[in-house]
């Protein structure tokens, strides 16, 4: 087995299947690579048995001959982010090792087996439909941030994705707080998918597509597959049902108000300095006489208020809030203006974008945040 391709090109393939790598496994092979040699091309395998990467080289390389072996993942992309020559070369040795070298330099490692390696489910199109990825990163933006972390509450790490007709929406939770996104396409699908996706998945997609790629779904048991013309991404599905959560958010309200999202972000930002010491607490009183204040109780660091000008209505009223929580939504909605109520200071807070005149969107997104208990 013999081949020869750029540099710049593999260190790139290997930064997309290095996000399905395990760093530290009980199982010492999924802590490699799989390089299936073909005369035409070279798929590049990653599986940590909760997901997987294929990534298909048809470009930029030569071929001699064919092969297929596992190589260690940290040792291989360490080497490859040093080579400093245009192209590096591969090839299988008589000693069961593999010799990667350039003009300058040369390496030799140990391969393991390609059987070694687990397989990847075989695809069963149970449901599939195609759809721009554009539209699904723009969904994760907009809820990956309030799922929970997968090390403290696995049971809610994860994104529910309701894909009906020409209707898109995604939800999350970590039961704090809830988000929900949901925009429109152009053309309705002729599939329903409704599948409860691990965060962890998600967050690994965001890094690895880009919006020019047009995206097929396709899911068969408990699994899910993404994938773009050289580009495959499986994912172990969630079992379990999403709550019914749409009566979470609150329909009446006692207190609204509407401010400048920016002006809101740096107040936040400045306040969080101090109330990190209280666990990010503060106090958020607002007063139909047009003015809301933003204040921190006292801590070693001291105490901090601000007030903002807004538009308040119906009754003056006092809630205890999470900032960082705050200002998470606040750095996903988009709109110069967003609008905040409530019913009373135990009552879920809801927070949603005001639509600027000038732009025309379908999309909606709605957040709120439990209030906290002082």
């Amino acid at each position: 087995m013999k081949f020869t391709i750029s540099t710049q090109s593999l260190r790139k393939w290997l930064e997309v299947v290095n996000h399905a790598t395990a760093s530290i496994s009980t199982t010492p092979i999924l802590e490699n690579i799989l390089l299936k040699v073909n005369y035409k091309n070279i798929v590049l395998t990653s599986n940590n048995l909760e997901m997987a990467i294929e990534y298909v080289i048809s470009e930029d390389i030569s071929i001699e001959s064919e092969w297929a072996f596992c190589i260690p993942s940290k040792l291989f992309t360490n080497y490859i982010n040093l080579v400093t020559d245009d192209t590096v070369k591969i090839e299988l040795l008589s000693d069961d090792s593999i010799k990667i070298s350039t003009s300058s330099w040369k390496l030799k490692i140990k391969w393991l087996e390609a059987s070694e390696f687990p397989l990847i489910p075989s695809i069963r199109e149970e449901v599939s439909l195609n759809i721009s990825w554009k539209i699904i990163k723009k969904a994760i933006d907009k809820t990956l941030f309030s799922s929970a972390e997968w090390n403290i509450r696995p049971t809610l790490a994860w994104l529910y994705v309701n894909i009906k007709n020409n209707a898109v929406i995604f939800a999350s939770t970590d039961s704090f707080r809830l988000s929900e996104y949901k925009t429109f396409l152009k053309e309705a699908i002729s599939n329903d998918f409704s599948q409860i996706i691990p965060s962890k998945t998600c967050n690994q997609l965001k890094s690895i597509l880009d919006d020019e790629n047009e995206v097929k779904i396709v899911s068969w048991d408990n699994q899910v597959a993404f994938l773009t013309w050289n580009i495959k991404i499986y994912s172990r599905l969630l079992n379990g049902k999403f709550p019914d959560y749409a009566w979470f958010f609150p329909t009446t309200y006692t207190t609204k108000a509407e401010v400048n999202r920016v002006d809101l972000m740096w107040a936040l930002r400045k306040i969080n300095l101090v109330s990190r010491e209280n666990n990010y607490s503060i106090k958020m009183s607002l007063s139909n006489e047009r003015w809301i204040e933003l204040e921190t109780s006292e801590t070693q660091i001291w105490e901090w208020d601000v007030t903002l000008v807004w538009v308040v209505e119906w009754e003056n009223n006092i809630v205890w809030i999470n900032s960082t929580y705050f200002l998470e939504v606040l750095g996903v909605i988009e709109t110069t203006h967003i609008s905040i109520s409530f019913e009373n200071p135990l009552s879920p807070i809801l927070i949603s974008p005001i639509a600027d005149p000038e732009k025309e969107s379908k999309d909606s997104f709605k957040h709120i945040i439990m209030p906290l208990k002082i």
